[in-house]
C-alpha cells in the first residue's frame, strides 16, 4: 500500500507505556499541520506514490532537489498549534472539551524556543491576546476567583492554558496546578518561567529594559504590546526603545533538513538571533495579508481571495509575499507565493516583514477583518496600502459618515440611530420603532448581533451582550420584517464598476447573510428591481472611490430598496460568485489595484449566470448539545456547499443534498408558525397536502389552517401535556417540520422541537421562505443531470 497515514498514540505519564489509539490509512487534519510544520508536503507526495513513484525517485522541492523525498524531515525549531473556538456563538453550549471536536479553526506558530512559539501562537489566535494576558476572575457572576481557577484547571476548556498562567500569577503551588490539571510538568514549568519573567519586568520597570534584558525577553516571545501592557505604557514606546537599542528580528527558513543543506524556497519565520536568512530580492513586490485562523464569519472564502491575489500579482511579474498563520489554508503552502512568512498578523510582526521586504504595495482587503484592523496603523507607519484606501473603508464602517454619503447619493437606508449609552439607546429605539436589529460597530460574522422586540429585550441586550461606550457605540436599525435580502459582489477600478453577481437570499431579512441560502441569479425579483440594485451599487462604488472588490447588502420590500451595509473589501461570497459565473473576481480586483483597469483586462460588461447556483450553508449544531438551531442575525454556519442546476428547484435540491439534508417526499409534516407568517403558510400547507403529506399543528396554527379549509390534525405544545409534538418527533412520526417563532419566550418554548428534530435528522425549516425552497427542491430531488462546471459555462 502507498499513501499517507495517521496514527494516534497514548502514553501513560506514570510509566511511559505506549498504546495505539487508532490508525487511519489516509491523510488527516494533522497531516496538513505536519506539512506546514516541516515543509514536507505529505498529500502531494502521497498522490505521486499512488501513481507509482517511490520515495527515493521524488525530489524534495524545498531543498531544490538536493535531497530525495525519502529523506525524513528534520527541524531545528519548535512548532505550536492552538485551536480556535467559537463558544461565544453558542452561549448555551457547554465549554468543556471532550472527545467531540469543537474547535472551528487553528493557529500555528514557529519559534526557536517553546516559549517563543507559544507566545506567537497565542497572539496568532486573534482573540485579543498579546500573550498570557491577565484574566478578570473577579468579574465572574457566580464563582469566587479561587473556585473558578481550580474548576478551570481541573476541567478542560478553551482558555485552560491562560488559567494555568493565572494560577501561577496568583501564587498557586506548582504541584497543586499539576495535580488539578494533569498537564505534563515540563509544559507547566515553561508557563511558570514566563510568569516569573513577567514579574521581573513589572518589578524592574521600563528603566530596567536595557539591551540584553529586552533581547532575552524577545527571544522568549514577548510581544511589544504585551511588554507595554505589563509596564503600563504604549506598544509604540516599547517599539521605539527596541529600535533605539537596535534589537530587530531576523528570519529563518523552514528547510526540512535543519540547515544541513541550502534551500531555495523562501518559507520563513521570525525569531531573535544574529543571522538573517531572508535575503530579500530587489524585484517589484506586492505583499498580501492573509486572514489568520478560521472562525465563524471569516473562513477559507477569504483565503481563496488571498491566493487569487497572489496568482494575479505573479502573472503581472510582481514578486508575491504572503503573510499568514493558518496551517489549514492554501495561502500557507510554500509554493502559492514567491515568499511565505508564517507569522502572526499583528502590527509588530507585519511591520517587521515590511521593513525587511520593502514592498511596493500591501493588499489588506482580501483577508477579511484581520488585515483591515491593521490598515490604519500600517498607513500611519508609512506603509503603501494599495486598492481602496483605509479612509474609504472607514467611511463605509462609520455610521454617520456613511449615512451622509447615502443622502448625497439619494439612496435609502432603514431608519437607524447610533447609541453610546443605555439611556440613549432606549430613547432612540422608541424613535426608530421596534423590532430592531442591534449590533456593535466594526464586527464580522454578526458577532453579538440580535433582534429585539421591546425595551426590556433591548436593556437585557445592552447589559449582557455588549459594553457600550463612545469608542464602541451600538447600532440600532429598524428591522424590515418579510423583506427579501440581496447580496451584491462588484469590482471597481475607480472609474468603471462591473457587477459580479446579484444574489437573492432564500431566508428573509433577519437571518445573517452567511447563514442564509442564496440564489444566483435571483429567483423572484423583478427586472426593474435587479436593474435598480445594480445602479445603486455603481453609485456607491464610485462614491466610496473603491479600487478592488465591494460587497453590498440590500433589503427589498415590494418595490422599495434599502441599503443595509456596504463592505469595500472581499466578501465571503466572492468564491461562490466566481465559480457560478466562471470569472475570477478576486484576480480581476487584484489587477485593478496595480493600475490594470477593467477595460485593459477586457472586463466591461456585468457578469451573467448561465444556470442557477445555490449557496447552501452547513451548520455544526450537532456538535454542540443544548444549542438552539434557529437562525438569526448572528452567524453560526461553519461551511457551505454550492448546488447547480438549470432550474431554481434543481439547484436547491443539489445544495440540500450536498449538506446532507434528508428530505422526505411525503409523510407527516408538522407546522407551527408565528402570527405574522400565518397568511404566508397557507400556500405551503396546500402544497404539502398536494404532495401527499398529512399535516399536524399546534393550537394557533391548527385553528388558522382549519378555518381556511386545510385539513390538519391537532397536537399539544410541550407545555400543554402529553402526548405532545416532541413525543411524535421522538417516535419518528414526523417527516418534515416548518417552525417559525419570534420573541424571546416563544423561541425558548419551541427550542425542544428544533433540537429533537436535529437529533433525529428530521428535515426542518425555520422560515417560510426556507419551506418554499424545500418544496421547490422536492420537485427535482431525484434528477440526475450531471455536468462539469466547465461544460455548464460553455452552454
Amino acid at each position: 500500500e502507498t499513501g499517507g497515514s495517521n496514527v494516534q498514540f497514548a502514553i501513560n505519564p506514570e510509566d511511559g507505556r505506549m498504546v495505539v489509539i487508532e490508525m487511519n490509512p489516509r491523510v488527516s487534519r494533522s497531516s496538513a499541520l505536519a506539512s506546514k510544520a516541516t515543509g514536507f508536503p505529505i498529500a502531494k507526495v502521497a498522490a505521486k506514490l499512488a501513481v507509482g513513484y517511490t520515495l527515493d525517485e521524488l525530489e524534495n522541492e524545498i531543498t531544490g532537489g538536493a535531497t530525495p523525498a525519502s529523506f525524513e524531515p528534520t527541524i531545528d525549531y519548535i512548532v505550536t498549534k492552538i485551536p480556535r473556538f467559537a463558544f461565544e456563538k453558542f452561549p448555551t453550549s457547554s465549554k468543556r472539551l471532550t472527545t467531540q471536536m469543537k474547535s472551528v479553526g487553528e493557529a500555528m506558530a514557529i519559534g526557536r524556543t517553546f516559549k517563543e512559539s507559544l507566545h506567537k501562537a497565542l497572539r496568532s489566535l486573534e482573540v485579543g491576546l498579546d500573550g498570557f494576558d491577565e484574566l478578570p476572575l473577579e468579574e465572574h457572576p457566580d464563582l469566587d476567583p479561587e473556585t473558578l481557577l481550580k474548576r478551570e484547571l481541573r476541567e478542560a476548556g478553551p482558555e485552560r492554558i491562560l488559567y494555568v498562567a493565572e494560577a501561577f500569577r496568583r501564587g498557586l503551588e506548582f504541584d497543586e496546578v499539576q495535580r488539578l490539571s494533569r498537564i505534563d510538568p515540563w509544559f507547566l514549568d515553561q508557563v511558570l518561567e514566563i510568569i516569573e519573567l513577567e514579574a521581573e519586568v513589572r518589578a524592574g520597570g521600563i528603566d530596567a529594559l536595557d539591551g540584553p534584558t529586552l533581547h532575552r525577553l524577545k527571544r522568549h516571545g514577548f510581544a511589544d504590546a504585551r511588554l507595554g501592557r505589563i509596564l503600563g505604557t504604549a506598544e509604540k514606546i516599547i517599539r521605539h526603545l527596541r529600535q533605539t537599542l537596535d534589537i530587530r528580528r531576523v528570519y529563518k527558513r523552514v528547510d526540512t533538513c535543519a540547515a544541513e543543506f541550502a534551500t531555495t524556497t523562501a518559507y520563513l519565520y521570525g525569531t531573535w538571533e544574529k543571522d538573517c536568512e531572508a535575503k530579500p530580492s530587489d524585484r517589484r513586490k506586492i505583499l498580501v495579508l492573509g486572514g489568520g485562523p478560521n472562525r465563524i464569519g471569516q473562513g477559507i472564502e477569504f483565503d481563496y481571495c488571498c491566493v487569487h491575489a497572489a496568482m494575479a500579482m505573479r502573472e503581472l511579474g510582481f514578486e508575491t509575499i504572503m503573510v499568514n498563520c493558518n496551517p489549514e489554508t492554501v495561502s500557507t503552502d510554500y509554493d502559492t507565493s514567491d515568499r511565505l512568512y508564517f507569522e502572526p498578523l499583528t502590527l509588530e510582526d507585519v511591520l517587521a516583514i515590511i521593513e525587511i521586504e520593502q514592498p511596493e504595495g500591501v493588499i489588506v482587503q482580501f483577508g477579511g477583518q484581520t488585515p483591515l484592523k491593521l490598515a490604519r496603523d500600517l498607513e500611519a507607519a508609512g506603509v503603501p496600502i494599495i486598492g481602496t484606501s483605509p479612509d474609504c473603508i472607514d467611511l463605509a464602517e462609520d455610521r454617520e459618515r456613511f449615512h451622509d454619503l447615502l443622502n448625497r447619493l439619494g439612496l435609502k437606508q432603514p431608519p437607524n440611530r447610533t447609541a453610546r449609552t443605555l439611556e440613549e439607546a432606549v430613547v432612540l429605539a422608541r424613535e426608530v420603532g421596534f423590532p430592531l436589529v442591534v449590533r456593535p460597530s466594526y464586527v464580522l460574522g454578526g458577532r453579538a448581533m440580535d433582534i429585539v422586540h421591546s425595551v426590556d429585550e433591548l436593556k437585557r441586550y445592552m447589559r449582557e451582550a455588549v459594553s457600550v461606550s463612545n469608542d464602541s457605540p451600538v447600532l440600532l436599525d429598524r428591522f424590515l420584517d418579510h423583506a427579501i435580502e440581496v447580496d451584491v459582489d462588484a469590482v471597481c477600478d475607480g472609474e468603471r464598476v462591473v457587477i459580479g453577481g446579484i444574489m437573492e437570499h432564500i431566508e428573509q431579512a433577519g437571518v445573517h447573510s452567511g447563514d442564509s441560502s442564496c440564489s444566483l441569479p435571483p429567483f423572484s425579483l423583478s427586472q426593474r428591481v435587479i436593474d435598480e440594485i445594480a445602479e445603486q451599487t455603481r453609485k456607491m462604488a464610485l462614491g466610496l472611490s473603491v479600487v478592488g472588490l465591494m460587497n453590498v447588502q440590500f433589503a427589498v420590500r415590494g418595490e422599495d430598496i434599502f441599503v443595509l451595509e456596504v463592505n469595500p473589501r472581499a466578501s465571503r461570497t466572492v468564491p461562490f460568485v466566481s465559480k457560478a459565473t466562471g470569472v475570477p473576481l478576486a484576480k480581476i480586483a487584484a489587477c485593478c489595484m496595480v493600475a490594470e483597469s477593467l477595460e485593459k483586462q477586457g472586463i466591461t460588461e456585468d457578469l451573467e449566470a448561465r444556470f442557477y447556483s445555490i449557496k447552501e450553508p452547513a451548520f455544526p449544531f450537532i456538535k454542540f448539545p443544548g444549542v438552539d438551531p434557529i437562525l438569526g442575525p448572528e452567524m453560526r454556519s461553519t461551511g457551505e456547499v454550492m448546488g447547480v442546476g438549470q432550474s431554481f428547484g434543481g439547484a436547491v435540491a443539489r445544495g440540500q443534498q450536498g449538506v446532507g439534508i434528508q428530505a422526505a417526499a411525503n409523510g407527516r409534516a408538522f407546522l407551527s408558525v408565528r402570527d405574522a407568517d400565518k397568511e404566508h403558510l397557507l400556500p405551503v400547507a396546500r402544497d404539502l397536502k398536494a404532495r401527499g403529506f398529512s399535516l399536524v399543528a399546534t393550537e394557533g396554527t391548527w385553528k388558522f389552517l382549519v378555518e381556511n379549509g386545510v385539513e390538519c390534525d391537532y397536537i399539544n405544545k410541550v407545555t400543554q401535556g402529553r402526548p405532545h409534538i416532541v413525543d411524535l418527533i421522538k417516535n419518528r412520526e414526523i417527516d418534515y417540520i416548518v417552525n417559525t417563532t419570534e420573541g424571546r419566550q416563544a423561541i425558548t418554548d419551541s427550542f425542544s422541537i428544533r433540537r429533537e428534530a436535529l437529533q433525529r435528522k428530521v428535515n426542518y425549516s425555520t422560515t417560510i421562505a426556507g419551506a418554499r425552497a424545500t418544496l421547490k427542491a422536492l420537485e427535482h430531488w431525484h434528477e440526475r443531470d450531471v455536468a462539469s462546471l466547465a461544460e455548464l459555462h460553455k452552454r
